[in-house]
Parts: C-alpha cells; sequence; structure tokens
C-alpha cells in the first residue's frame, strides 16, 4: 500500500449562510455541494457561489450527466439541476446512516458511515447490487479512471484512500492534516479530488497523485 500526505492545493470557503458542506459533486464546470437545507454550486474559478436549489441535502451528492442524485436523510433524490425539482426518489441503502454518494457507469455507489461499507445501487429502484467491506468510517466517495476512492473520517482523523472496487483492499492512502475532516469527495476527472470540510464550511482540492 502506498500512504502520502494529502497536497492540499486550495481553499473555498466559508461561504455566507452556509454552516456545513457534505457531499461534493462535479458536473464539468461546478462544483456542487450539500448544505444541509440546499444544494450549493460553487465556481472553482473564482470561487464563489453562484446557485443555490433549497432540498434537503444531508449527505452525499453525485451527478450522472444530466442529474443530480442527493442523499436526504433515509432517501435519495434524483433532481433536475436546471429547475431544482425532486424527479424521483430511491430508499438509501443505510437508512439514515448514508455519507459519500458517486455515479459510476450506470450505478450508484453509496457509502453508510458508521457501517464502514459502500453499497453499489441500482438507481432506478435502490436495490443493492453489491456491498464493500471498508476498514475506517466511510465519508465520500468517487470513481476516476476506473479507480475507486473514498474519503474516511474518525478520531478526528481523516484520509483518503484508493481500495480495490473487488475486494475492498486498501491500495493508497493520502493522509489530511491533523484535525481537517472529509465528509464529501468528488474527483474533476483529472488531477483534483474535491472534499467537503464538514463544519469548516470549506472545501478542499487535493491533487490527485499519478
Amino acid at each position: 500500500m502506498k500512504k502520502s500526505a494529502a497536497d492540499i492545493i486550495r481553499e473555498y470557503g466559508p461561504f455566507p449562510g452556509v454552516d456545513q458542506v457534505g457531499g461534493v459533486t462535479f458536473d464539468g464546470e461546478q462544483i456542487w455541494f450539500a448544505a444541509g437545507g440546499s444544494i450549493e454550486a460553487l465556481d472553482p474559478r473564482t470561487g464563489k457561489l453562484n446557485r443555490r436549489i433549497e432540498t434537503p441535502a444531508h449527505a452525499g451528492t453525485a451527478f450522472d450527466g444530466q442529474h443530480l442524485f442527493q442523499i436526504a436523510e433515509k432517501q435519495i433524490h434524483k433532481i433536475d439541476p436546471g429547475s431544482g425539482r425532486v424527479l424521483a426518489t430511491i430508499p438509501a441503502p443505510g437508512d439514515g446512516g448514508d455519507s459519500g454518494l458517486a455515479w459510476a457507469e450506470g450505478t450508484l455507489w453509496v457509502g453508510v458511515y458508521r457501517e464502514r461499507k459502500i453499497h453499489q445501487i441500482d438507481p432506478e429502484t435502490g436495490k443493492i447490487l453489491r456491498t464493500l467491506p471498508c476498514n475506517r468510517f466511510v465519508t465520500g466517495v468517487t470513481w476516476v479512471d476506473g479507480e475507486l476512492w473514498h474519503g474516511t473520517w474518525e478520531n478526528d482523523e481523516s484520509d483518503l484512500r484508493r481500495i480495490d472496487p473487488e475486494s475492498g483492499e486498501v491500495l493508497e492512502r493520502l493522509e489530511m492534516p491533523q484535525g481537517i475532516g472529509v465528509s464529501g469527495l468528488e474527483s474533476d476527472g483529472k488531477d483534483r479530488f474535491f472534499c467537503g470540510g464538514g463544519k469548516s464550511g470549506k472545501v478542499r482540492a487535493v491533487r490527485r497523485p499519478r
């Protein structure tokens, strides 16, 4: 297993009216993050918020290329980002203990925090297709270039972990500085991860190792 310190290359926020940052996703232009009672759109170039969708947004956020998916307590909402309308709802596999959310190749991947698991689920029905064990509390989840990464946050320590998508074995760890938590995780598809910072109200960009 490779281990190194996370290289934080930029911090965004805190933002007016935002007390927490949960799930994080990226639509190719904007970072979207869950802020409790809303999903906020952040311009990664300027660092400014430019859009708000008023909707329950308690944990993971994902984007499938057209729609946003948002964990809202015990449910996952499929949302039209243009209108902000909830188009469909499925049960969340962790029954309220869900954390991270990612979209990959037609399915959703859901972290369940205290159960230390990641579930692959059907986005139409919520049916669990596969479960991966983890050995730390799971926060955000993301896929990039065939790699599965997830965030951890336990005992005031956090890291980003690349795991084997078949066995859950940890292949690589990026350790965050002491006291900095990871509440959500998304890749920009290139050389950055975007990390939610929980009650700090911040989003952090971390360099993705090559």
